[in-house]
């Protein structure tokens, strides 16, 4: 990889990786519908707008490997979601194929999977069960990803991303959270690892409490460097502070399967 673009550079999770793969690769490109607080004078900064396709056509001239967060992060209405993470999702992939880029890491969601039962372990072969229409909009990105991996031999890795954060700030981030050391060694295989076509990974840190089998990532020699449980008792000092939710303390979604909830009681789900 000698050129690496990162989409949605100006959010939460793009700022920490501005500036810890600073270095790694020789260019690396950021961007954004909106421009990036705090750019360096060292950082290059191309504005565009994911929903046309001419601006994301021209963005990914000459990209080897795209690290895609661009979008809508949370909830939000249907066209909001729509414009920004299906529309927006498929021009990058569409501009990828057209410009010869080599690999998309995609930044997926837990939020795919959201309605399992906290009980339940599941792998990323379990079907999807998304918790809101964000959570749909990440489900159908990676499809779209096995879609041009399979179809035009792109190099596609979906990130199923718990929590980035510096550490776990409830009960159910013990279970969910990654570390941004540890969701950089992903974004480095899925841009870097020789043998990649098409791999769903969850994002999650060594996690005691996972409910998620990772043996996908191990075998593409993930290895984490950060443990939730080290943090344990300053996320269970908040989690005594929150108030409960029945369905948002069932499903490992947590509140995202709250909103607008007005299906069968928990205790009915299997």
């Amino acid at each position: 990889m000698k050129t690496v673009l990162i989409t949605g550079a100006a959010g939460g999770i793009g700022t920490r990786l501005r500036s810890l793969l600073k270095g790694v690769y020789p260019r690396l490109i950021l961007s954004d519908r909106e421009p990036a607080a705090n750019l360096g004078a060292d950082e290059e900064f191309i504005q565009a707008d994911l929903s046309d396709m001419a601006q994301v056509t021209a963005l990914l001239d000459g990209v080897d490997g795209v690290i895609h967060l661009g979008g809508r992060s949370i909830e939000d209405e249907w066209e909001v979601i729509h414009a920004a993470n299906i529309v927006g999702c498929h021009n990058l992939f569409e501009a990828a194929r057209l410009n010869g880029t080599k690999r998309v890491v995609f930044a997926s969601s837990n939020h795919a999977i959201g309605f399992y039962p906290r009980h339940r372990r599941i792998t990323v072969d379990d079907k999807v069960r998304p918790d809101s229409r964000y959570g749909v909009s990440k489900a159908f990105g990676e499809a779209l990803g096995s879609f041009y991996a399979e179809k035009f031999g792109l190099g596609v890795l979906s990130i199923r991303i718990g929590n980035i954060d510096d550490y776990p700030v409830d009960e159910r981030r013990l279970s969910i959270w990654v570390s941004p050391r540890d969701l950089v060694q992903l974004i480095r295989i899925g841009l870097e690892h020789p043998d990649l076509r098409y791999q769903i990974v969850w994002g999650a840190s060594d996690n005691a409490r996972a409910w998620w089998d990772n043996e996908p990532a191990y075998r593409l020699g993930y290895r984490p460097e950060d443990r939730a449980e080290d943090h344990r008792d300053r996320a269970l000092a908040a989690e005594a502070e929150r108030t409960p939710n029945a369905v948002a303390d069932y499903f490992q979604g947590g509140d995202f399967c709250a909103i607008d909830f007005d299906g069968p009681h928990p205790d009915q789900v299997a």
